[in-house]
């Protein structure tokens, strides 16, 4: 999208088209038919604009409270972090006054740093998730930088539609230092020709960009699929963070925004997050054929590496050294890991497995995996199951050795 076309859809004709392509309740596939109704009345740009507007705040419902009002180029909403997870991670800001967002996209995170708590003394640590609502006070000053100018009207328009204010600033941060602030959050670009990137090099500035910004404080936002040895040499808080169990995002954070060495969050709507840190030492790895329950830990535990800690406290084992399932004889209650009551275990049969469950008249399993290489879907539909009861069957290993684990969700 041009930014001509971006400020024709904010005029009373642009406001009008959007309103006839939502009344078409547009969709991906319907995209071509529609744009052809649309052409009747407004120009081919303009209506074109005003059907992915209409089908992006569709999508984005589920990340913003207010889509239904904001705006929206693809690649940078797919890019863009939820309100909940933009809010939980501005509350870091809070004891700086002015805060900078570097490579601000269609400008999520501005809002969240618009409405922290504006507060200098709020402890880090101490601070909740504010409410899906969106509703709030502008907190501390925001500073959005972006070098694409469509990128800054998105996010101009995006802050007014939470009655949000924020400076805007057009620059290559390759070619220019930051503007002045007490704090940065970086958010470069993980994504080319629609891919990820996992690589911190190949980021949209590199990684390395952060050097010379450097000591003042600093949140990187980086892929959670991040190879972690590229990471070795920076001084900084690694965070991962999962949404209702989906791991979502990792952060790195410098000078005093750094409060541990790893961190596992989780953001379970409408609950207050809760994370995991590491301690040093690690735990050692302590290990325990199958008992009487096993423990799924969040994902978000398994990026930061927080297994063996999540293990002492609940004083359960692994299964096996290189698998991240946990067992224990009696049940501890976690938020940290899913716990499923197991029935059977036993090493690797397919023959065995099938008639243990039909003895137990199961006719429906979900199968989960570690460690295997069996596709779940294709196995649980090779089981050729009849029953009435469901189940979930593990496959993963025990001591090296493949095993399958029949369980149920414990209470």
């Amino acid at each position: 999208m041009e930014v001509s076309t971006f400020n024709t859809l904010l005029t009373p004709l642009g406001q009008t088209a959007i309103a006839r392509a939502a009344d078409l309740a547009p969709t991906e596939e319907t995209f071509l038919a529609n744009l052809t109704q649309l052409q009747k009345r407004f120009p081919t740009n303009l209506a074109k604009a005003a059907l992915e507007t209409a089908i992006l705040r569709g999508k984005a419902r589920a990340k913003f409270s207010r889509a239904g009002s904001m705006y929206f180029v693809r690649a940078a909403l797919e890019m863009a972090s939820s309100e909940i997870i933009s809010r939980y991670r501005a509350g870091r800001f809070a004891p700086f006054a002015r805060v900078a967002d570097l490579c601000c996209g269609l400008g999520g995170d501005t809002i969240g740093l618009a409405l922290r708590p504006p507060s200098r003394s709020t402890p880090l640590g101490l601070l909740s998730v504010l409410s899906r609502s969106g509703e709030g006070e502008q907190g501390g000053e925001v500073v959005a930088v972006d070098i694409d100018p469509l990128h800054l009207a998105l996010a101009r328009a995006n802050l007014a539609a939470y009655d949000l204010r924020a400076d805007f600033v057009e620059a290559d941060l390759t070619k220019s230092p930051p503007p002045a602030a007490d704090a940065y959050f970086y958010d470069p670009g993980r994504r080319s020709k629609g891919r990820r990137l996992f690589s911190v090099r190949d980021y949209h500035p590199p990684l390395s960009l952060i050097d010379s910004w450097l000591p003042t404080p600093l949140g990187v936002k980086i892929s959670p699929g991040v190879n972690l040895a590229e990471l070795a040499g920076y001084d900084c808080e690694i965070e991962f963070i999962s949404l209702d169990g989906d791991l979502k995002e990792a952060a790195l954070w410098f000078g005093p925004l750094k409060t541990t060495g790893r961190r596992a969050t989780l953001l379970n709507s409408p609950l207050s997050p809760l994370s995991l840190i590491s301690s040093s030492p690690s735990p050692p790895v302590s290990l325990s054929p199958p008992l009487a329950f096993l423990y799924e830990p969040d994902p978000a535990l398994l990026r930061a590496g927080l297994v063996t800690t999540l293990a002492a406290q609940l004083g359960a084992h692994q299964l096996d050294p290189d698998i991240a399932y946990l067992t224990s004889d009696r049940l501890v209650p976690t938020s940290f890991a899913r716990p499923f009551a197991i029935e059977a275990a036993m090493p690797f049969s397919q023959k065995r497995l099938r008639e243990k469950l039909r003895a137990m008249n199961v006719g429906n399993v979900t199968v989960k995996k570690r460690g295997s290489p069996l596709d779940p879907d294709d196995f649980a539909r090779s089981l050729k199951l009849k029953g009435d009861g469901e189940r979930v069957v593990f496959l993963t290993h025990v001591n090296g050795k493949p095993w399958m684990l029949i369980g149920k969700p414990a209470p």
